[in-house]
């Protein structure tokens, strides 16, 4: 039976942001992240977008660790619902 690991999405996320086009020096904006991030998981699937940060950890580890503490950082902060206000409508 294969392993299985709890991944969390906020981990998707940054690793989807990541393998993305969009780089740091666009100063990409909520929607933009939003559309990446997306993008990303539809063409190479959560397992897809993670063999591809592990190979760039293994061909560029210099540069892929800035990067991925810039896309952990920026999709923690697009995707945040901590601080979300939820209204609901009296009955």
């Amino acid at each position: 039976m294969p392993a299985t690991h709890d991944v969390s999405i906020s981990v998707i996320r940054a690793d989807a942001l990541f393998v993305s086009a969009v780089q740091r020096g666009d100063h990409p904006g909520a929607q933009e992240v939003r559309q990446a991030v997306a993008g990303a998981v539809e063409a190479f699937g959560q397992r897809g977008c993670a063999g591809r940060v592990a190979q760039e950890f293994g061909d560029h580890p210099e540069t892929a660790v800035t990067r991925m503490r810039w896309a952990h950082q920026v999709a923690g902060q697009v995707f945040d619902t901590s601080h979300a206000i939820f209204t609901c409508a009296a009955d």
